[in-house]
């Protein structure tokens, strides 16, 4: 294996050249978020199995080269959970890398684990204890030490493993299409953008909040996003979600009152506070039926809680056939869902509905049931005993 550092125009130039002709290709990245609303792109690593190689972002101004690559529809790009990964291309370059392969997702339809991390994948399919030295990194300081980098490349070298392993094994058991709607959504603009006209039902304990008290919340956290946005802060730098909260609740009309609210610091009424009373003012203006509504699940009763526990028991049993983790199929509030009689769930679509959606509907509605031989229970159809 071929190992590179590359920070300088001419080196990126000639390593994107040579990976080009790639059918696949690991990538990882190394970022900071602690003090930016956007992650701080520090550090790309990539590899094709041949050569891996640390591209520094902090000394390369232009990154095109790296486009014909991560853009290139014939070249399958690997990650692991790499959700934050890809919310930085599209932070970087408002485009999404595809065709995607996770292999964290992968590793639950092949029964390695549930959210399993990188180090415990690589141990369990290639037998590699990785070190965890340089696990807490700070990315973006310069220059990066040999342990660093080291620790950088092996998450890339040993993912290209990983993924041929994970994607022989898929193929053999006829599995590899089951995950094309689970990528398709990490493909997805939609799914790294964050509207902050709905940045309200992030706000922990809104659910003590009611009537307008919600629309309130609502024109405030917009405003906090967007100006975290323009600053490229965190947000609860801006203003901490219990001062929104208090807002929301106490509503206040002038500047006196608003220094009044807990946790309210007079640099905050100062530099925003003009800005603050408008926006509560209109939010107490707008017709009840523009205000939010925090969507709350009933509580299911005492037949649908048994109902679902049902559901769960036969989710167990089908997933042990299948040698797959159950959460990958739906989780217990879809279950809930099931029991409640909604159909338009995920459950009931793709691969899932063969693997089990259809069954469970089946056991939801009547026409299963469960027997239990020897201690050992089993799905049946109604009326076979």
């Amino acid at each position: 294996m071929q190992e590179h550092f590359v920070d300088s125009p001419e080196q990126l130039k000639q390593l994107c050249e040579r990976l080009q002709q790639s059918q696949w290709l690991a990538l990882d990245t190394e970022f900071i978020r602690e003090r930016t609303y956007f992650p701080h792109f520090c550090l790309l690593q990539i590899s094709n199995g041949q050569e891996a190689a640390c591209i520094d972002p902090l000394s390369l101004e232009d990154l095109s080269p790296l486009t014909a690559l991560l853009f290139d529809e014939n070249i399958v790009k690997v990650f692991h959970a790499g959700r934050q990964d890809m919310e930085i291309f599209y932070q970087h370059w408002q485009r999404l890398p595809s065709p995607l392969f996770d292999t964290q997702v992968a590793a639950s339809l092949l029964g390695q684990g549930d959210q399993i991390g990188y180090g415990g994948l690589v141990q369990k399919v290639l037998g590699i204890e990785l070190e965890k030295g340089a696990s807490r990194t700070d990315w973006s300081q310069r220059p990066l030490e040999q342990e660093q980098v080291r620790y950088a490349l092996d998450d890339v070298i040993h993912l290209g493993d990983v993924y041929l392993q994970q994607r022989a094994a898929l193929e053999k058991m006829e599995r590899l299409q089951w995950l094309d709607d689970d990528f398709n959504m990490l493909t997805d603009p939609t799914t790294y953008q964050n509207a902050p006209e709905s940045c309200w039902q992030r706000v922990k304990g809104r659910q003590h909040l009611k009537g307008v008290q919600m629309a309130v919340l609502q024109q405030l956290a917009a405003w906090r996003e967007e100006r975290a946005i323009k600053r490229n802060i965190p947000r609860k730098w801006m203003v901490k979600d219990e001062i929104l909260l208090e807002m929301a609740r106490r509503m206040p009309s002038d500047k006196a009152q608003l220094l009044k609210l807990r946790g309210v610091e007079d640099r905050l009424v100062e530099r925003h506070g003009e800005d603050l009373l408008q926006l509560i003012k209109k939010a107490r203006a707008l017709p009840k039926d523009e205000w939010p509504v925090e969507k709350r699940a009933k509580r299911p009763g005492l037949e649908q809680e048994a109902l679902t526990d049902l559901l769960m028991c036969a989710l167990r049993l089908l997933s042990q056939q299948q040698k797959i983790t159950p959460v990958i199929i739906a989780g217990r509030k879809e279950l809930e869902r099931l029991a409640k009689g909604e159909r338009d769930i995920a459950l009931l679509s793709g691969w899932r509905k063969s693997v089990a959606g259809d069954v469970l509907l089946d056991l939801a509605e009547g026409r299963c049931q469960i027997e239990v031989e020897k201690g050992v229970p089993r799905i049946v159809r109604a009326g076979s005993l």
